[in-house]
């Protein structure tokens, strides 16, 4: 069952009811301004930091679902509706939510009265802009009262969910009805002690009236479907002291038939200086120069429809970089504009702010946005840089890190600790994917300090020999990495013995002497260490490129000898020397991880004088789609834990199927894609690409439920009741490795050190395709003909010519050079 369908020439996904299974959103902005804006207007807004700097307030997990965001109260002659549905549901005649690359357009009609909501934030701005234009759509005049509404959050989300007492008595308001610009709402709450910030709510008109106060607009017992203000007609002009301060205009409105009026509403963050906080000298009125500059920049229909075309041409300049034609219209959309768009989100969020994370609990992962890097960093390759070394900066002095830092200040999160022993080689994922798009390699010479501590400065080429290293000086009694607190898997915690209610396991103690180990950082190692002795090569350092070409083989051989089941790969070994992911168990048998990095790896890669692939990698694989596939996509472990096992942590507090229990999580199915690329079977490769990819599942959206344009991070799996449901949409690492797997090993055109690698693999389903692939300044235009035959690899002509290999020298900056690749 579909709730809508895609517009791919206009890059939406059009909604056509208010009544999908959960809302759906979408995220506007990319620089430093955010908002989050479901189809019925729902959601929140912030300024860089969603737990510090929150504009508006959200309720999580209410009933109703989706309470609280930017509505549009309209009044008609006593008919009183909201556009967005939500949250007065009155029936609507016409509704359609189109969600686009950085705004949201909300249609609705009713009674003849047409009502159009564009909501955007522009580029360079920091203030969510809505354009709402009225029509009259029927055949007698109408005069229309509108009421805006936002609640405003006091700044710490946090602290303003639960510090009631204090909070309670300190909203402050002020109100600008005759402003230059039109009429205007400040809210200030703090801005006479410690902050020299305020948000403005401002309307291109003079409004007839305003409230700032919740309870008046609101009422008594009321909700906010019930709203007294909007079926009054009237505002009450009340300002908030203390209690709940909220933004609201009155608007009149009268229509003849057929005519239409817009009004531009702005939802914006200011700052001063210091020196320049008051209007007054009495310092009781903040500085409006700065608001008043802003209003002003949008304070007529040209001035916005102009920065509304700006972002659409940022949009089309970025998605230009990568793109494919083939005769798959749903791999062509994800890849040109649905997957991409979703990288550059989970680029500004990590993991921090979404309707499944509240901006509060967490801030960018340190693991998080390494591997988001691999998803964006053609698309702002500049910011991905400014992005290394911000995560770099994070790192202790012996290679370990923070597991988050702090988007606000860029220092690491004490709250959540450190200790994920497969943190530190992520890095090195990052910066190598970064010079291979770039060829930069002045940022390995860049200084960069360790814990954000002056005077303790180095090259980021040494942080990333200390990465390495962190691996190489915690080896287990099998020659196996150390795991620590866990490793990509925060939930397999073997050194955290907790029978406490409540206490977590990422931050609770470990257990002293731990000896477990992680097959996963094995198999990492060995990936990622080879990315680093080639970075060390090139930079002339040939003894440390020997030494640590060394120590992968070792790591190698470690893995093929003591982490082999005989099947497939182990998972790891617990606190007391026990395997994990063995088929000795009767449950978590097989696990995903350790096949799929395996495989990408190569190790237990044999490869014949015919081409044919044999070895423990075509095992672990062949048992993968054995026990873990299924019609979603791949389980994580199976059997699922059906016992809580204190041994093993956090992993078996979850149900069978859901999460690292036995769940479909979507962010380590394309390290089996890409590890199936890897044996030459792409078939089976885009098959599982198929079966997580969401606009092939969008005729399932009533068993999927959420986005069918954007990625969950995990569906429930087949030992879950609702097998196939989804649960955490947005912001997960899934974007970047499935854009990293269609694009550089499905499709096959990825950047080397040297030169572009072209290397298709996805079988017969896609007999011919053209990606159009910008980089380092030159385009490549490669056209591939594909007879699917297994194990085939591409023969390439470039501009005419034949080539040996797969790989395309970089051409001058400025060129455009044909690319023809035979399977």
């Amino acid at each position: 069952m579909r709730y809508g369908h895609f517009d791919d020439e206009s890059r939406e996904y059009v909604i056509t009811t208010p009544h999908t299974p959960y809302p759906w959103i979408n995220y506007l902005g990319s620089e430093q301004f955010f908002s989050l804006i479901s189809h019925q207007a729902g959601g929140y807004a912030f300024y860089r930091d969603a737990k510090m700097r929150r504009l508006t307030r959200y309720r999580y997990n209410n009933v109703p679902v989706d309470a609280g965001g930017r509505y549009l109260y309209l009044n008609d002659d006593g008919d009183v509706w909201t556009p967005s549905w939500m949250p007065v549901k009155a029936d609507l005649d016409h509704f359609e939510t189109r969600h686009g690359l950085g705004y949201t357009r909300i249609t609705a009609e009713r009674g003849g009265l047409r009502a159009e909501t564009l909501v955007f934030v522009p580029l360079g701005e920091d203030a969510e802009v809505q354009r709402v234009t009225l029509t009259n759509t029927s055949d007698a005049p109408k005069s229309v009262k509108a009421f805006s509404f936002v609640e405003f959050c006091l700044w710490n989300a946090q602290d303003d969910q639960t510090n009631y007492q204090r909070n309670l008595s300190l909203a402050e308001v002020e109100v600008e009805l005759d402003g230059p610009h039109g009429s205007a709402i400040y809210h200030k709450t703090e801005y006479r002690e410690r902050r020299n910030h305020y948000a403005v709510f401002g309307v291109n008109a003079r409004a007839a009236g305003f409230d700032t106060d919740r309870d008046a607009f609101v009422g008594a017992y009321n909700s906010l479907g019930e709203a007294a203000v909007p079926r009054a007609g009237r505002s009450t002009g009340s300002v908030a002291s203390g209690w709940y301060p909220i933004g609201s205009h009155q608007l009149d409105v009268d229509l003849a038939p057929g005519e239409s009026r817009t009004l531009t509403f702005v939802l914006g963050y200011v700052e001063n200086p210091p020196e320049g906080k008051w209007a007054d000298d009495a310092h009781q009125l903040v500085d409006r120069g700065r608001a008043h500059a802003l209003l002003g920049r949008f304070a007529t229909t040209e001035q916005v429809d102009a920065a509304f075309e700006a972002l659409g041409a940022y949009w089309t300049e970025l998605l230009s970089r990568y793109s494919v034609r083939s005769t798959d219209e749903k791999l062509d959309r994800m890849v040109n504009i649905w997957n991409q768009y979703q990288c550059m989100v989970t680029f500004n969020m990590s993991r921090s702010a979404s309707f499944f994370e509240t901006g509060i609990g967490r801030g960018m992962g340190f693991r998080d946005s390494n591997q988001d890097l691999l998803g964006f960093v053609h698309l702002v390759p500049e910011r991905a840089r400014e992005r290394i070394l911000d995560i770099a900066a994070t790192q202790f002095p012996d290679g370990s890190a923070y597991h988050q830092y702090q988007p606000l200040t860029k220092r690491g999160n004490n709250d959540i600790g450190s200790g994920f022993n497969d943190d530190p080689l992520w890095l090195i994922a990052g910066v190598a994917a970064y010079v291979k798009e770039t060829g930069d390699w002045s940022i390995l010479d860049e200084q960069v300090p360790f814990d954000n501590e002056p005077g303790s400065e180095v090259p980021l080429f040494e942080h990333l020999t200390r990465s390495f290293e962190f691996t190489v000086n915690h080896l287990g009694p099998h020659g196996l990495p150390l795991i620590g607190r866990a490793d990509w898997n925060d939930c397999l915690n073997l050194n955290c013995f907790s029978t406490e209610p409540g206490e977590s396991f990422q931050t609770t103690e470990n257990q002293s002497g731990g000896a477990a180990e992680s097959l996963f950082i094995a198999a990492q190692f060995v990936l990622y260490g080879a990315e680093y002795a080639e970075l060390a090569d090139r930079r002339a350092l040939p003894e440390v490129a020997a030494k640590a070409r060394q120590s992968v083989e070792e790591m190698r051989e470690a893995v093929l000898t003591h982490g082999w089941d005989g099947q497939w790969f182990l998972r790891a070994y617990d606190y007391d020397g026990n395997k994990i992911g063995t088929h000795e168990d009767t449950e978590g048998k097989i696990w995903i991880e350790p096949q799929g990095v395996a495989v990408m790896a190569g190790i237990g890669v044999r490869t014949g004088p015919d081409g044919q692939v044999s070895g423990p990698a075509v095992q672990a694989l062949d048992a993968v789609g054995e026990m873990l596939a299924t019609d979603h996509g791949m389980v994580l472990q199976y059997p699922a834990y059906r016992t809580y096992r204190v041994s093993m942590g956090e992993v078996s507090t979850y149900p069978p199927g859901y999460k690292e229990n036995g769940g479909i999580f979507c962010h380590n199915n394309p390290w089996v894609i890409i590890g199936e690329t890897v044996l030459g079977r792409g078939e089976r490769a885009f098959d599982y690409y198929r079966r997580i990819t969401p606009a092939y599942r969008e005729d399932i959206s009533d068993v999927h439920r959420l986005e069918p344009y954007v990625y969950a991070q995990m569906i429930a799996g087949k030992e879950a009741p609702r097998h196939g449901e989804a649960k955490n949409s947005w912001l997960t690492g899934t974007a970047a490795w499935n854009f990293v797997a269609v694009s550089q090993h499905l499709l096959g055109v990825r950047p080397g050190y040297e030169g572009l690698v072209v290397d298709p693999q996805i079988g017969p389903d896609v007999p011919s395709f053209t990606v159009r692939r910008v980089v380092r300044g030159a385009t490549y235009e490669i056209t591939v003909e594909n007879s699917g035959a297994p194990g085939s690899r591409a023969r390439l002509t470039v501009d005419g010519v034949d080539v040996d290999g797969n790989e395309v020298p970089y051409a001058p900056a400025g060129a455009t050079v044909q690319v023809t690749a035979r399977l």
